[in-house]
């Protein structure tokens, strides 16, 4: 099941089990998915990593209103948008410890030097490439990038 089939599916859950919040949560964020897909000259299919790029954003979106709220002084509304970026970041994958990337770096740096590949400085794209791939999304990306130039160095 994708990411965007199960949240149509919790719209259903929720809606029969009277969770007022969740349901439209989650259907903002369908709604943005749809509009994602549906602009542009071609429609398309967002696959789970772009739906769940797109729901980081929406978390991101809602942790900042609540700050931007918090600061002005409306603290009900402040809660209301996290709690709608809690219900969001409860469809993210895990985000990975520190200790977790720097063994993947570690790991692709092994195996590209395995490979016979002089890895210095030079190498920091390829390596970055990997790390991304497999960090999708769950890790900060200029952290990545300081903990890759800090094991090539």
């Amino acid at each position: 099941m994708t990411l965007k089939e199960k949240l149509q599916a919790d719209v259903t859950a929720h809606m029969k089990a009277g969770r007022k919040l969740e349901l439209v949560t989650v259907r903002n964020v369908l709604g943005e998915i749809g509009t994602r897909e549906k602009s542009g000259k071609t429609p398309v299919e967002l696959d789970d990593a772009q739906v769940t790029a797109l729901m980081q954003k929406e978390a991101a979106k809602r942790r900042d209103t609540a700050r931007i709220y918090t600061e002005a002084g409306e603290d009900t509304r402040a809660a209301a948008e996290i709690a709608e970026a809690v219900i969001i970041e409860a469809y993210l994958p895990k985000p990975l410890e520190r200790a977790d990337v720097e063994k993947i770096v570690a790991s692709v740096i092994s195996a590209l030097e395995g490979d016979g590949t002089k890895v210095n400085m030079r190498s920091m794209g390829a390596v970055m490439k990997v790390v991304t791939a497999k960090v999708a999304g769950r890790f900060d990306g200029k952290a990545v990038s300081d903990i890759v130039r800090t094991a090539l160095a």
